[in-house]
């Protein structure tokens, strides 16, 4: 199973869907809440390369994006793949 991270903040709708997606493929997953931990958002924004909005998800610590970018994994048949690593 793959070590998969998840930088997240509350009230953040896409951070949920992008948590149920990844709850409902049985998928363990790393959450940290920047909100909670605010030190980790600087964290954040260097493994992402920029990325300042939320969520941003690493897998195997790779940069996956946000919750567009894991969505369009899954429509593109991809996301099973990177899990499965």
């Amino acid at each position: 199973m793959p070590n998969v991270e998840v930088y997240t903040r509350p009230l953040c709708g896409f951070c949920a869907a992008a948590k149920s997606l990844l709850t409902k493929k049985d998928v363990a997953f790393v959450e940290i809440d920047c909100w909670k931990h605010p030190d980790r958002k600087e964290e954040m924004i260097q493994r992402s390369n920029g990325g300042r909005t939320f969520p941003q998800i690493f897998i195997d610590g790779e940069h996956i994006g946000g919750c567009d970018d894991l969505m369009a994994l899954e429509r593109a048949g991809k996301l099973d793949g990177l899990l499965a690593a």
